[in-house]
């Protein structure tokens, strides 16, 4: 992967803001969006965690919140300095507060594209194959933050159906679950009819593909994908950018921009832990990349 690390420092030149920095700290605090259970999410960045912090020589915090919004809250609060989030939750971000944070780098699939997407999925013993078989049925989101487990889905679901995603529109009822892991297990236990989570769509259906929320339910012993059938699938998603604080010093910014912009070759472990299944690493990005993406929360927000 071409290396740019100079990109922290360079992002008062690409988006033509001035941002005020700070002048030294004395913590880093990590945010790890919801969807799965909290001490999981934590053993999964534990590794980013200890070599953020050695490398910085100041404590390195991890912090769960319970749900989306409580990184997005932190973020805009300077109380979470780093964050992997979904474009969506990023666009909520940048539209709350355009100065706070900047994209810095994303994940790369093992094939070396980026890019995820929303999968529908339900319980192969249901009968259910397709958006069709839902009607008056219970589907399930996960967040009202989430790209894969609402945004996308509730604008690309009715392109299909005709029908809305309220109450009785088309589906008989529309639940949010919480998080992705939630929405799995409600689907697996048969809580609701269907529901969306997220995946790049590689590999195997039986190993939940390469990566994503299915591939983490997998290997956490959660479900057998045999038990579950793929309905649907969402148009390309960007890749989940990882987010740093504007105000923090440059030099933060360049270390932790390296650390993890190198964790592909050097501790290819980590990144799969903190990408959640196969990655080949992560690359540099910039606002650019998710335009469509404010634009579709703007736009769903009227």
């Amino acid at each position: 992967m071409k290396k740019l690390i100079a990109l922290a420092l360079a992002t008062t030149a690409i988006t033509g803001t001035a941002f005020a920095q700070d002048t030294a700290i004395t913590e880093f605090r990590i945010g790890i969006l919801g969807g799965e259970n909290a001490q999981d999410r934590m053993n999964s960045n534990e590794c980013l965690r200890s070599s953020i912090e050695e490398a910085l020589g100041v404590p390195t915090k991890i912090f769960a919140p319970a749900d989306y919004n409580g990184v997005i809250q932190g973020l805009l609060g300077g109380s979470i300095d780093l964050s992997l989030m979904g474009p969506s939750s990023y666009a909520a971000v940048h539209i709350a507060d355009e100065s706070a944070v900047s994209p810095i780098l994303v994940k790369v699939n093992s094939d070396g594209s980026t890019g995820y997407y929303s999968i529908g999925f339900a319980r192969i013993d249901s009968g259910v194959t397709s958006l069709e078989g839902l009607k008056g049925k219970v589907f399930g989101f996960g967040d009202p933050n989430s790209t894969s487990g609402y945004l996308i889905p509730s604008i690309e679901i009715p392109q299909i159906t005709g029908a809305s995603m309220d109450n009785g529109d088309y589906f008989g009822e529309v639940k949010f679950t919480g998080g992705h892991e939630q929405t799995i297990v409600a689907v697996n236990n048969g809580d609701v009819a269907a529901g969306v989570t997220w995946a790049d769509g590689q590999g195997n259906w039986e190993d939940g593909y390469n990566f994503g929320a299915l591939r983490k339910a997998v290997d956490a012993g959660l479900v057998d994908m045999n038990d579950l059938v793929e309905i649907w699938r969402s148009k390309l998603i960007p890749g989940e950018p990882v987010v740093l604080r504007n105000a923090l010093p440059d030099d933060v910014r360049a270390t932790v921009t390296q650390i993890i912009d190198t964790m592909g070759e050097n501790d290819p472990a980590c990144a799969e832990a903190i990408a959640g299944g196969e990655v080949s690493g992560f690359d540099p990005i910039t606002h650019d990349a998710y335009t469509s993406i404010v634009a579709a929360r703007l736009a769903e927000s009227n």
